[in-house]
């Protein structure tokens, strides 16, 4: 047992881990809202990292690289949106057992729309209310999953220059601590 909250610890390196990995609230068993706050926590601070000490510093800074959504062609810097993107498709190959990504109800890319009526109800609730989540259930297919919708903000000068100068943006007034869209986050609920 403390093998694994050691592992635990060390993936997601949140407070409220530990908890979750021991299964404190759910005799043995992880609580699926515990587990989507720690997976977010970690997702959040790569992208925040990435968003702030690379993307705005080497670009807007120092202006040493550009990020670019053609960044292979253009020999630049993957965008936040991209890299968060990227991430989400390599966990869907692995088939772990939970997926995540990044959506908006002013998407630049249009496939990046809420689908479901969970995702569009989260997506407001998140926008409306500052530093609250989303927890809901839904069933797609034949499948049950806990569903957790998270505020994705505008958190440097890069993202916000990027949304509002985009020629695809439907929206072309974020400002900084803006809540620009969410990560939808699932579970699947063992029935």
């Amino acid at each position: 047992m403390k093998r694994i909250i050691f592992r635990c610890l060390l993936v997601f390196g949140a407070a409220p881990v530990l908890a979750a990995c021991q299964g404190e609230k759910s005799g043995g068993r992880i609580e699926p809202k515990l587990m989507a706050d720690a997976l977010h926590a970690v997702m959040e601070s790569d992208r925040i990292v990435y968003t702030k000490q690379v993307v705005n510093r080497l670009q807007n800074e120092e202006g040493v690289i550009k990020a670019s959504e053609h960044w292979k062609d253009d020999k630049a810097l993957p965008l936040p949106a991209q890299m968060f993107r990227m991430g989400a498709e390599m966990v869907a190959e692995k088939k772990v057992g939970f997926s995540y990504s990044l959506l908006s109800m002013w998407p630049v890319n249009k496939q990046n729309k809420p689908k479901t009526e969970l995702e569009r109800t989260g997506l407001e609730f998140v926008a409306d209310n500052k530093g609250q989540n989303y927890y809901g259930e839904e069933s797609l297919g034949d499948t049950k999953y806990f569903t957790a919708v998270y505020a994705d903000t505008a958190v440097a000068p890069a993202c916000v220059k990027c949304h509002n100068e985009h020629k695809d943006s439907p929206r072309k007034d974020f400002k900084l601590g803006e809540v620009m869209g969410g990560v939808v986050l699932r579970i699947p609920m063992s029935g």
